[in-house]
């Protein structure tokens, strides 16, 4: 299911990130934002940012990503302006909107960085796009409308079934046994409460629990990977899906079990020799695959002597471009077809009821990529009804100060 065909633009939404050091404190500032956390945390992870000069990646690498989408749309012949927004840097998702207005664009495609089901996964960068439309006095002339989570699109996996098969390989000519391999596949790791909530109110997953789409959708994807080896792999590594990056209160739990925590337990009970890292949950090799995996992962490994490789993420690998522009044209062409494997199927665009709501009762403009068409409709119902009322309480307060009047449904 679609919103809408026709678009006559595309944002590129992603994370964003420092590009000085200067830039750092402030755009941790910018991440936290009303959950109070003091800047003496927030130069723990600086530190991070700043043993990589002070700059993410992770713009350089959207741009490049963009340049490469523009291409793959254009040997398409789909001639869309691409836009670049990120939620907590500059680009800024505001920025964006200034300038898709000011150039004449009023229905937006949004294409994220982000691959999965979960609130900070998606529907946060739909909270975004509605908040700031609203700031900017947008609501009722521009749509931003997301597309599909894309986390078992066979572009955005096939980079990684090779990478997989090339690390086991790599690691086999150096003597190690494939059954004495461990793949990890990681992931963000995010509270449970977020993961319990993600997709929407009534819907069931292939496991027949309530929620927890995160967490299955990533299940199904490391799956279809590891499925993918057995035709050219005699023997294939066991494998588990493993977490980084956790932050916030200590008391919140989070998705575990923590990579280095794994790895650790893997060289004391020895049930292997070597793991293959594989960064699934990530589009690009940013500051938390760089810094998370190829320094403390890769620490940690040789630590306990275990042998070390890191798959790259989906990135610039042209089958990935193409399976975003895939996800453009599923929008522009409502008979194409939906691309995707695993037994999860696509994610419709429009998100049903309280889709990976973790906010009761936040305040947020509601637009057709935040809630369902029927939610839209009652909303609109509930504020025509409140405009009514407030329209007659007017009405009602100034005949009450003009003498000799009688106001509406009063006794004479």
């Amino acid at each position: 299911m679609t919103i809408s065909q026709q678009y006559d633009a595309i944002m590129f939404a992603s994370f964003g990130g420092p590009e000085g050091q200067d830039d750092v404190i402030p755009f941790l500032r910018n991440v936290t934002a009303g959950r109070g956390v003091p800047d003496e945390r927030l130069e723990e992870v600086a530190e991070h940012y700043r043993a990589l000069g002070g700059r993410s990646p992770i713009n350089e690498q959207n741009r490049t990503m963009i340049a490469a989408l523009q291409a793959e749309l254009a040997t398409r012949e789909v001639d869309l302006p691409i836009y670049f927004g990120n939620r907590n840097w500059a680009p800024y998702t505001a920025e964006a909107i200034a300038s898709l207005y000011a150039d004449g664009h009023r229905r937006v495609l949004a294409l994220i960085t982000s691959a999965y089901s979960s609130y900070s996964g998606c529907r946060q960068y739909r909270e975004d796009f509605a908040l700031r439309l609203d700031e900017a006095g947008l609501l009722d002339e521009m749509t931003i409308e997301k597309s599909r989570s894309y986390f078992n699109h066979p572009g955005f996996l096939a980079p990684v079934i090779d990478g997989v098969h090339d690390a086991v390989k790599d690691l086999e000519r150096e003597g190690h046994d494939a059954d004495r391999v461990r793949v990890l596949f990681s992931t963000h790791s995010i509270p449970l409460a977020m993961n319990e909530a993600s997709g929407p109110t009534g819907a069931r997953t292939v496991d027949g629990e309530q929620g927890n789409w995160y967490v299955d959708q990533h299940l199904a994807a490391c799956r279809y990977v590891m499925d993918q080896l057995h035709d050219d792999m005699p023997v294939t590594p066991e494998w588990e899906l493993v977490y980084q990056s956790r932050s916030g209160a200590p008391h919140v739990p989070w998705l575990e079990p923590d990579i280095n925590d794994v790895i650790s337990t893997i060289a004391a009970e020895e049930t292997a020799d070597a793991v293959v890292v594989v960064p699934i949950g990530f589009v690009s090799d940013h500051v938390e695959v760089i810094w998370d995996l190829d320094t403390e992962a890769k620490e940690t490994a040789e630590e306990k002597r275990l042998g070390f490789r890191r798959v790259a993420t989906s990135g610039t690998d042209p089958r990935f471009i193409a399976a975003l522009a895939d996800i453009v044209q599923e929008h522009l062409d409502p008979s194409r077809e939906r691309v995707a494997v695993t037994e999860i199927g696509a994610v419709d665009d429009v998100c049903g009821h309280n889709c990976c709501q973790v906010h009761a009762g936040r305040a947020v403009p509601v637009e057709q990529h935040v809630n369902s068409l029927a939610e839209i409709a009652a909303y609109q119902r509930e504020q025509r009804q409140q405009s009514e009322q407030s329209k007659q309480s007017e009405q009602s307060e100034q005949d009450v100060a003009r003498p000799g009047v009688v106001p509406a449904g009063a006794s004479a």
